[in-house]
Parts: C-alpha cells; sequence; structure tokens
C-alpha cells in the first residue's frame, strides 16, 4: 500500500514537472494526487465501482485544488491537472487498443466502455466539485453581508 502511495505522489510530481507547473506547487499538487487516489482506491476496494470511485475521487480533486489555488494564490489548473494522473485510464485504453488490435473486438469494447466510464465520471466530479466551490463561496458572501 505505501508503495501504491509513493507512486501515486511521484506520478502526480513527476506529471507535474513535465508540464511545466511551479516548484512550489509540486508537493501540494501531488499530496492531492494521493489524497484522490486513496479516495479511489479505497471506494473501488468497497466494491462502489469504477464510475463512483472516480467520482468522488475528482470531487476531492476540485475541492482540494480550488482551496490549494486560493491559498497559494496560484490558478486552480496547476493543481488539477497533474492530480489527475493517478486516475487516468491508461491501463484501460492500452487493454482496449490490445484486444481490438488482437481481433478480440467484446473484450475491447468493454475496455473501451471502462475507458468512457472513467473518464465521463472524472469530467462530472469536476463539475460538481465547481458547482460546490462556487456554492460554499456564496454562502460565505451572505454571511458576511448578513
Amino acid at each position: 500500500m505505501i508503495i501504491k502511495i509513493f507512486f501515486a505522489f511521484i506520478a502526480t510530481i513527476g506529471f507535474g514537472i513535465i508540464i511545466n507547473i511551479p516548484h512550489r506547487a509540486l508537493v501540494v499538487a501531488g499530496l492531492i494526487g494521493v489524497v484522490a487516489w486513496l479516495i479511489y482506491w479505497g471506494l473501488f476496494s468497497l466494491d462502489l465501482g469504477l464510475a463512483l470511485s472516480n467520482l468522488v475521487a475528482a470531487v476531492a480533486i476540485g475541492i482540494l485544488s480550488d482551496v490549494s489555488a486560493r491559498k497559494m494564490k496560484m490558478p486552480m489548473l496547476i493543481f488539477n491537472i497533474p492530480s489527475l494522473v493517478p486516475l487516468v485510464p491508461g491501463g484501460q485504453a492500452y487493454q482496449m487498443i490490445r484486444t481490438l488490435a488482437l481481433g478480440e473486438t467484446a473484450q475491447g469494447v468493454h475496455f473501451l466502455t471502462q475507458v468512457i466510464e472513467i473518464t465521463g465520471s472524472i469530467a462530472i466530479g469536476f463539475l460538481i466539485a465547481e458547482l460546490l466551490n462556487k456554492l460554499w463561496k456564496n454562502l460565505k458572501v451572505q454571511r458576511t453581508v448578513n
């Protein structure tokens, strides 16, 4: 388990370096990636499925990225993009291409379905996180006005 956490952190930081995010944001992005992966892994281990596990992890990325962006006075994307790396369905995409190339169409379509399910869940998770962040900001503004 510790090895998986370590590699989620390294993968997030490594991708952050590749896309050239500021060095002071690397560790925070890495930690967000680890938290998202732990949420995904925990929910998937409870047999809640690929879609729900990725959705909740993406919501966590969106919320944590917004909080980090405000605290560090940086754009949210600096934290969002690298933190997604542990959730990206690269293995399923590879298996899809491999099985389709080998003529195993049914298995290829199964992996394609998983890729679509995961990517759709991540996108919807980001939308939900954005809605929650805006709702939180509006509630804070209303409290200060009253």
